[in-house]
């Protein structure tokens, strides 16, 4: 999967997407994430022939003129992407499990490794884990949050957390990128969504 920034003008999507071709990757889907002071965030997940390395990609990306690559790494979920949409649609399907199931679509939804919903009990500093997906840690700290907000990093995962109801949903990405305000947004929105389908 790659993170990059460029231009919010036409054509250059396009360009973009013939760099990639040309350099030996071939495009599965593209998502827009976030748009911003004239710039598009896109994360593009890609499939690499095995004789193709990720630095050309990186280079043939680079290159453009207004291109950043943010990030580039294996994405082993592959291309059977939930969003946010088919995420709420599986919620409604069974709203007595919506507080379960979101726990369990947020690592494909948001491409992350992993996520956990918190409460307020006796475990590390005054946390018990109620549901995981992914490779959750055991034990995760209480985050004092009042809103969605990035957690500090432990120099191999990027976290961010979300209150849900009194509960709170941490989720990390181990290497990165980094998460974008639009993340974090649609990160509580698609919450207060199951909070809002558990009690219908």
């Amino acid at each position: 999967m790659l993170r990059v920034s460029l231009p919010d003008v036409p054509g250059s999507l396009g360009r973009l997407a013939s760099a990639i071709g040309e350099a030996g990757g071939d495009i599965e889907a593209i998502e827009i994430v976030e748009k911003r002071d004239g710039c598009a965030v896109d994360d593009v997940l890609l499939e690499l022939s095995p004789e193709r390395m990720p630095d050309s990609i990186v280079s043939a990306c680079n290159a453009l003129d207004g291109v950043e690559v943010l990030w580039i790494s294996r994405y082993a979920a592959g291309g059977n992407l939930f969003m946010d949409l088919e995420v709420v649609e599986d919620l409604t399907s069974s709203p007595g499990d919506a507080l379960d199931t979101v726990i369990d679509r947020i690592p494909m939804a948001y491409r992350v490794d992993w996520a956990a919903r918190l409460r307020r009990g006796a475990g590390l500093d005054g946390a018990e884990i109620v549901r995981t997906a992914g490779g959750a840690p055991e034990e995760l700290a209480w985050p004092s949050i009042d809103g969605p907000t990035r957690l500090p990093d432990d120099d191999v995962t990027v976290r961010c957390a979300a209150p849900m109801g009194p509960d709170v949903v941490v989720m990390g990405r181990r290497g990165g990128p980094e998460f974008l305000d639009s993340e974090l947004a649609r990160l509580a929105h698609l919450l207060e969504l199951a909070r809002t389908i558990a009690r219908s």
